[in-house]
């Protein structure tokens, strides 16, 4: 006679995969975005585990606003630290955001550039503007008005309106050569995105 506890043992185990992928991540990402914090951690949770980056930054951002779960800086940065590990440009730039205000980490400065430039290098317009800003001001990494105009002309051809006045008034800063040597450098880089 078989044992019937040893049966459902070897069932759970395999059913465990097929439940954890019956996990609906456009679901938990639904949830989060009305405020259902428990169904967005039970739906993402597994998946997160799993390895989509997707639902690694949603169970990041839980984490880190205290969101359905009590607010835990060290979980942020691990999730958050899994998606961006796979690319994931607001990932990313959460990380940045933790490292320059010492969230879970000490305060630096060119840690949050490192992970402003990986985002800003996939488009992300928020992480631009922080890249741009840093670029500007010499924080966390080397100051470059060039390269800060080229970042905030950047966000702003990708439609950011606030990045268009910030360009100009870095603009200011440069010379005729300069600012023609930026804009080249606008065109490169949102070419090189196109092709």
């Amino acid at each position: 006679m078989r044992d019937p506890a040893l049966l459902l043992a070897k069932l759970a185990i395999l059913l465990a995969p097929a439940i954890a992928c019956g996990a609906d991540l456009a679901k938990g990402l639904g949830a989060y975005d009305v405020g259902d914090y428990e169904t967005s951690l039970a739906e993402c949770q597994p998946l997160a585990e799993e390895g989509n980056a997707a639902a690694q930054f949603c169970v990041g951002r839980l984490y880190a606003n205290g969101f359905g779960v009590a607010m835990d800086d060290d979980l942020a940065l691990n999730w958050y630290g899994q998606a961006a590990a796979q690319g994931h440009s607001e990932a990313q730039y959460n990380l940045g955001i933790m490292h320059a205000n010492g969230w879970g980490v000490d305060m630096n400065d060119v840690e949050a550039g490192k992970f402003y430039k990986l985002a800003a290098d996939q488009g992300y317009i928020p992480a631009i503007k922080s890249y741009g800003s840093l670029c500007h001001s010499g924080m966390g990494v080397e100051q470059n008005i060039v390269e800060a105009y080229m970042w905030f002309d950047i966000a702003a051809q990708l439609g950011d309106l606030n990045s268009e006045f910030k360009r100009d008034q870095v603009g200011e800063e440069l010379s005729a050569e300069d600012l023609l040597k930026a804009q080249q450098m606008t065109k490169r880089w949102l070419n090189a995105r196109r092709e």
